[in-house]
């Protein structure tokens, strides 16, 4: 399993696709497939049958995104950045901005 350094809610950057360009937050990570699944980025329709609970029918949703393609946006500077692991005084893992330094939470 690959160690990936985008977390959910991180703010992202889409590189390449339909969707190039625009920008959203992180819903969840799926590590196994090395896939983001991003707010309103690559949207689907897909069509669902319906239940006792609630009504099928033709629904638009988010598809996985490959991980490649996004990159992270450092919450100071508002640039897409690659984030750099740092170690602390503690031993603790961090990512940090390389653009502005900053820690990234």
């Amino acid at each position: 399993m690959v160690k990936l350094k985008l977390r959910k809610k991180d703010k992202v950057v889409v590189l390449s696709g339909k969707d190039k360009g625009k920008t959203g937050e992180i819903l969840q990570v799926l590590p196994d497939s090395m896939r983001v699944l991003v707010s309103k980025i690559n949207i689907v329709t897909k069509h669902k049958k319906g239940t006792q609970v609630d009504p099928g029918g033709i629904q638009k949703l988010e598809a996985p995104i490959a991980y490649s393609n996004v990159m992270l946006v450092c919450p100071k500077c508002e640039k897409p950045i690659r984030a750099k692991l740092d170690r602390l005084q503690t031993g603790e893992l961090v990512r940090v901005c390389r653009k502005c330094g900053e820690q990234i939470l």
